[in-house]
């Protein structure tokens, strides 16, 4: 069985469905607070040069987030 997908592997221009989220980070517990939650698409608009950060758009907004946090957010299998 392949392991779930990560946010911080979704190419820009994809979208995809979050799956899950760890729970008792206060990085993620702040972005489940803007909308991150599972069951919720988001899509990669854009990485910066050097690959981070990354802008998401989840629910209409646009949000910039560290590699290292997106690694925890497992998506959907497509």
């Amino acid at each position: 069985m392949l392991p779930a997908p990560k946010l911080s592997e979704l190419p820009a221009g994809d979208s995809a469905i979050i799956a899950a989220m760890p729970c008792g980070r206060p990085a993620l517990t702040r972005l489940r607070e803007l909308g991150l939650v599972p069951g919720t698409r988001v899509k990669v608009v854009r990485r910066a040069p050097l690959g981070e950060p990354i802008e998401i758009c989840v629910r209409g907004s646009r949000l910039a987030m560290r590699n290292h946090e997106a690694a925890f957010i497992e998506l959907a299998a497509s």
